[in-house]
Parts: structure tokens; sequence; C-alpha cells
């Protein structure tokens, strides 16, 4: 079978992966903290002892994820926060590790305890942080959680642990939480600062993320062209092979 089909499959696949990560960029265009996936591709010679290079396949190299910022709206809840420019909350996945997040989305759980918008506990200097019950809770700029019942002056109840390692060290898992490749801890960087009532949204250009929808059907339907041909010529050759028998 000619190798012309075997090259039309690998591109043909990896514009599929492609188009995966472009729609789920896209359903997630508007969910706090969202990182845009992206997608990187090598390509890699078809090499055989004594032919030339005439034929590559497409393989995918790295899946990463933008680390620009998302546009920062205020919200005025007192428990939404929002990372000024670089920098992640840190959150205690069910595993009982440590993994990082832009979702400044707040709440007070069941036990009182801090939590992120799908229940998973937020991390502050000493652990999970636990807030007392039906108390005003005020973040500040470092990070400092103060909270005030009733006619009580505000006491200070923790801190949010706040990270801010290197993009190259994080890698973002199925779950959508980013974590720091080989399992390493998040530490604190005392740096980093939030801005209380604001929430940062998603990072995902809307307008490019479409053009490129539209580039990668416009790809996709080339590589089928190219399947159909070579099943052309494959009957073709069947035919003049038949003629000479």
């Amino acid at each position: 079978m000619d190798r012309m089909i075997y090259l039309a499959m690998s591109g043909a696949k990896a514009l599929s992966q492609r188009q995966e990560a472009l729609t789920n960029n896209l359903a997630n265009a508007s969910t706090s903290g969202f990182r845009a996936d992206m997608m990187t591709f090598r390509s890699v010679p078809v090499r055989a002892e004594g032919t030339a290079t005439t034929r590559v396949f497409n393989l995918e190299a790295t899946a990463g994820f933008s680390v620009e910022p998302g546009p920062v709206s205020t919200t005025g809840r007192s428990l939404d926060a929002a990372i000024r420019g670089q920098g992640w909350f840190v959150v205690q996945t069910p595993d009982g590790n440590e993994a990082l997040t832009r979702n400044g989305n707040f709440h007070i759980g069941a036990d009182g305890t801090l939590q992120t918008a799908n229940g998973l506990p937020v991390v502050g200097d000493g652990g999970p942080i636990t807030l007392p019950p039906n108390a005003e809770v005020l973040f500040g700029a470092d990070g400092t959680i103060t909270a005030r019942q009733g006619n009580q002056p505000p006491l200070q109840v923790g801190k949010l642990k706040l990270a801010n390692p290197e993009a190259n060290t994080l890698a973002k898992g199925a779950d959508g939480m980013v974590r720091i490749t080989g399992g390493d801890p998040p530490t604190d960087d005392p740096a980093v600062r939030i801005a209380d009532g604001a929430l940062e949204g998603s990072n995902v250009n809307v307008v490019e993320s479409m053009v490129g929808m539209i580039a990668l059907a416009r790809q996709f339907e080339m590589q089928m062209k190219l399947l159909s041909n070579a099943e052309q010529n494959e009957q073709r050759a069947a035919q003049l092979l038949s003629l000479k028998g």
C-alpha cells in the first residue's frame, strides 16, 4: 500500500487533536481562570535504508497551555479574588497533593473550609484554611485573610499560599489543574499579589480559536483528498497489472 496513505492519516490525526484542543478552549471561554490549551507538532522524516527522505510524518511534540493573564473584572463579592500579574492559588487535590489554579471563585464549605467552586480545599500557610462561622471574610493584597464576626474587630485567620513557579516547570492535567512536573509541591512566593472582590476570566482568544477551527477544517479536507487520491492510484495500478496478466 502506498505510504501516502499513512502520511495523510498521520496529518489527519494531528489535525483532529488540534481541533479537540480548540474545541475545549471555546467551551471554557467563560470559565474563570482558565488557561488556553496549545498543541505543538513536529515533522519526522520517514527514513528507509538506501532511499531518499521524501516524506514526513506529523507527531505531537508537546502539549502546553498559554500563561498569558486573562481579563480581570470586579464582582464586589468578598470571597472572590484574582491574581495580579503572574502567580497561582494553591489548592489540595483529592489525593492529598497540591495543585495550582487561577480561579479565585471561592466558597465556604459545610465544614467551614475555604474551597474552590468545585469543592477543593484552598491551601494556606498552615494547610487547608478554616474560617469561623458566620464571619465576614476579607482578603488582603498579600493573601492575608481576616474575618469579622458581628461588631467584633477583625482578626487574621490565615494567609493564602500563593506560588509563582517557572512556567516551563508546569504541566496541565486532564482535570484542568496545573502541577509542577516531577510532583514537587509549590513554594510560597511573598511577591505575588491579589485583588479582592474580582475574578480573572479565561485567556482564550475566541476570535483566534474560531479562525483556527476554520483553517483546521480546510486542512482536514485536504488530507481526505490525499487519501482519496491514494485509493484511486491503487485502483489504476491494479487495473494496469490486470491488463498485463
